[in-house]
């Protein structure tokens, strides 16, 4: 995950949307053949226990925040459920981005020119990146980065985009740090907790792992959901509940 705002805070929506409804009827209409199948897998009912849903935690490494103005140079997918984290089955691309690569985002994350200059574009990618999340849920840690960087992406290459819900484990941490914060905790201009990624680990006495590579971040936020729904829900809680629309 790259350059994360530290007063970024996001807040609980409920999810109207039905959405297994909605894959059927994108299902129809989508017209990259990778992009209906990922429809038609299908999408968890926003009833059913979290402990029934199949997830994927992941992340992506760019070149900067704006997805109008940065691009995707590095993406990693874990599956999981909420009982095990299954690395044998997880999977890590370098890209190559229609955007500017800056010496900033090089520092911070170490995927270098030469690197990316020898990777494919994002296009040739796309088949096995919609395969490895079809049907599951995904879970990240600020959903300003997967879901319009994805978005965007895939306006810009097939004239059409992709939807999904997804679990937020920054929203999470928001939910029950940020927003309960005491009015004397504001009125004495008290800082509110960190919900980075490493600090919201560190709350949950999860290991410190280095940041900024997509493969580790993903593994880290799903640790991260997993530690969340053993202290603030439980795995009846339905989906609904937990995702954002």
């Amino acid at each position: 995950m790259l350059y994360l705002p530290p007063d970024a805070e996001n807040k609980q929506e409920k999810s109207t949307v039905n959405w297994p409804d909605r894959f059927q009827q994108l299902a129809k209409t989508a017209k990259h053949p990778g992009l209906k199948r990922y429809y038609e897998a299908g999408i968890a009912s926003a009833d059913t226990a979290i402990d029934d849903v199949p997830m994927v935690a992941v992340d992506f490494e760019t070149t900067g925040m704006n997805p109008d103005k940065h691009g995707i140079i590095s993406i990693a997918v874990v599956p999981m459920t909420l009982g095990r984290i299954d690395m044998s089955q997880a999977q890590q691309w370098v890209v190559k981005p229609r955007r500017l690569l800056t010496e900033e985002s090089v520092t911070i994350h170490g995927i270098t020119h030469s690197e990316i200059e020898q990777a494919p574009d994002l296009a040739e990618i796309i088949d096995p990146l919609l395969n490895a999340v079809a049907g599951k849920v995904w879970v990240v840690h600020y959903n300003g980065i997967e879901r319009p960087f994805l978005q965007g992406a895939f306006e810009e290459r097939l004239n059409e985009t992709i939807h999904f819900p997804l679990i937020d484990t920054m929203e999470i941490e928001a939910r029950f740090h940020r927003q309960k914060r005491s009015l004397w905790d504001k009125l004495t201009g008290k800082k509110p907790v960190s919900i980075r990624l490493a600090d919201s680990r560190e709350r949950y006495n999860l290991p410190f792992y280095a940041p900024h590579d997509a493969m580790t971040d993903a593994l880290a936020c799903g640790e991260l959901l997993q530690a969340q729904i053993a202290h603030h829900f439980s795995p009846e809680t339905a989906i609904g509940d937990i995702w954002l629309p």
